[in-house]
């Protein structure tokens, strides 16, 4: 065998090196973080390791792919249009815009932009997780129209997180009320929690409800929000320092089944 070549690729924080035919097919991968090369035929062995050989450093295991687990299998059964994971942060936002932007010239900013700005904002912070052990998942559809912005798993547990643009103004919560500057307040909170109790009857797990704030002037909280959290931007990274509450291999249990859009349908 000759002519492989060796293509680079980055997918959930994790980078691997797939060795492929000229025809595209692969032969092999070298994952990095485990060294470990994974062989599909034990006949390309050496032409396999003579390719990788510039890019492996250290000492490396050599064998067939490992068997794959219950998470896995789940989601390579799903067809395409059922996986939410390639979902982007403001999906929905960004699909009702392309379908209708709106007039080119309006006398006030369109809110659904500053909504979208919101969850891409929380939404790259929250993917930015990935490396600590968390999932993300962005514009998880629920029946009658409504979505969670963001479902966070990792280890310190699950959360239904809503992002809110807050930049330059002050936040005021007084539970189920937020109120953005002179704006009149809007029972948010209870929205939230409502989302968050949809989302653990669908996975049959506990979900915990934050509000996510962009770039507030200040905030002021009365009394502390009954099971939920009030989060700015800034403090948002700090959920990679809780943990405890689930290994590994419940993350991604609960992320196979949190990607699939029927475990949704009826709640």
């Amino acid at each position: 065998m000759n002519g492989l070549r060796v293509i680079p690729t980055r997918r959930h924080g994790q980078e691997r090196l797939y060795v492929c035919r000229t025809d595209g097919s692969n032969v092999a991968w070298y994952d990095r973080e485990t060294g470990r090369v994974n062989l599909l035929s034990e006949e390309s062995r050496a032409e396999v390791l003579a390719a990788l050989h510039p890019f492996v450093t250290g000492p490396v295991t050599v064998g067939p792919p490992p068997v794959p687990t219950a998470a896995e299998l789940a989601r390579l059964s799903l067809h395409p249009d059922d996986d939410l994971a390639p979902n982007r942060p403001g999906e929905a936002l960004l699909v009702a815009l392309d379908r209708d932007p709106g007039p080119p010239h309006r006398l006030r900013p369109d809110p659904r932009r500053r909504a979208l700005t919101a969850e891409q904002t929380i939404g790259a912070l929250l993917d930015g997780l990935e490396g600590a052990g968390w999932r993300t998942l962005h514009s998880v559809p629920l029946p009658g129209g409504d979505r969670i912005h963001h479902l966070v798993i990792g280890p310190g547990g699950l959360y239904c997180v809503r992002s809110l643009y807050a930049r330059r103004q002050r936040v005021t919560v007084s539970d189920p009320l937020v109120a953005l500057g002179r704006h009149e307040p809007r029972p948010l909170l209870r929205r939230l929690r409502a989302d968050a109790d949809r989302a653990s009857y669908a996975l049959t797990a506990e979900v915990h409800p934050v509000l996510a704030l962009v770039e507030p002037a200040g905030l002021r909280v009365g009394a502390p929000p009954r099971e939920a959290r009030v989060l700015t931007d800034a403090d948002l990274p700090g959920l990679a320092r809780t943990g405890g509450m689930l290994k590994p291999a419940d993350i991604e249990a609960l992320h196979a089944t949190a990607r699939d859009r029927g475990t949704w349908t009826r709640v």
